[in-house]
């Protein structure tokens, strides 16, 4: 039994719920004849890949939906064997180059290479190319960047790239400039509220304006998370009531206590077993820019006013720094130590100035 966010996914640009004026000139690009590389971007849960499948359907029919796992050996030039998954269909291969670490260029450029070389595409549709979908360019190294423009270039008669990534500061200008960019945002509270509305009216569900707003606004404009939420709710109580407790996630809990604990003590011990906790949130893949927004958000709930300002700042920082390294845990960890003395040295000022 699949979830609702994938039960109900769409499955071709005719039946998107919103942003249909781009569903529309996506659709206009396939018939057209002269199909670019793409790169699509916009924030987590915008719908970005449900549009690039939709998108592959205009292309190649009901053909890419017979997905199937490979597993591909790399080796590096240092002998190194890399394991890579990808999702592939026969017109497309879906991968996410960044699983590979440092390796990343390596893997970009024996797998465009392997498509570009295979069989072409003998189909009634006249496409004479094959599609490489790259998720998380955004997290790929400057070299395999650079080493993606080189290839892209070369091969580009025989097979097209779509790159799918959050945002476009983190990919180099080369790039964004040979590819066809399109932005997909997030979807605003009323149209997640129709499509909550819609899922609910298939299931056979009754679901309250008022809940479902509140919904809405939790996710964050994320319409993934706000159809787990949903149907999260469902399994904790029905029928629904406008005012039902909304289920939060693990992590999300586990960053609250953090924050609490970081608030309560401020010395050595304290940041030691914070670092444990930190530890804990990266081995679950929950991302370290998520981390530090979530820290962040909770800290300032229980600071003063005046160190708000001066807390923003500090992570701001600090989010510039993790983008920079590649060890998340030093970038987290200093944060936390920052905070905690600016955090003990406004207690104590403030404790004298009440004494005196």
């Amino acid at each position: 039994m699949s979830l609702w966010v994938d039960k109900y996914r769409p499955s071709s640009l005719s039946k998107l719920d919103y942003h249909k004026d781009q569903a529309s000139q996506l659709r206009n690009l396939v018939q057209c004849g002269d199909f670019p590389h793409l790169l699509v971007f916009g924030p987590s849960g915008a719908g970005k890949k449900t549009r690039i499948m939709c998108l592959l359907r205009e292309l190649y029919g009901a053909g890419v939906e017979k997905l199937r796992i490979e597993h591909q050996t790399i080796t590096t030039p240092s002998k190194k064997k890399i394991e890579i998954s990808t999702i592939a269909s026969n017109y497309h291969l879906e991968v996410n180059p960044s699983d590979a670490g440092n390796s990343d260029r390596v893997v970009i450029q024996e797998l465009l290479k392997t498509v570009a070389q295979s069989q072409q595409l003998e189909t009634s549709t006249q496409r004479d190319f094959k599609v490489v979908l790259l998720t998380e360019v955004d997290k790929l190294t400057k070299d395999a960047q650079h080493a993606l423009r080189r290839t892209m270039e070369k091969y580009m008669s025989t097979c097209r790239l779509i790159l799918c990534c959050n945002s476009t500061s983190k990919v180099i200008a080369p790039i964004r400039s040979r590819c066809l960019a399109v932005r997909v945002p997030a979807p605003s509270t009323d149209e997640i509220c129709t499509v909550l509305f819609s899922v609910c009216k298939k299931e056979g569900l009754v679901l309250p304006q008022d809940l479902a707003r509140r919904i809405a606004e939790k996710s964050g404009r994320n319409l993934r998370k706000a159809l787990l939420i949903c149907e999260a709710s469902r399994v904790q109580q029905y029928p629904f009531s406008a005012d039902q407790d909304l289920p939060e996630t693990d992590w999300e809990v586990y960053v609250k206590e953090t924050a609490n604990a970081i608030v309560s003590q401020q010395t050595p011990q304290r940041l030691l077993e914070v670092r444990g906790r930190l530890y804990e949130l990266l081995t679950h893949c929950i991302p370290p820019e998520i981390i530090i927004k979530c820290l962040l958000s909770e800290l300032l709930n229980n600071c003063d006013g005046q160190l708000k300002a001066d807390v923003a700042q500090m992570a701001a920082y600090y989010e510039h720094r993790l983008q920079l390294g590649s060890k998340a845990i030093y970038h987290l960890e200093a944060f936390v130590a920052k905070f905690m003395a600016l955090y003990k040295k406004f207690m104590e000022d403030g404790l004298e100035a009440m004494m005196f």
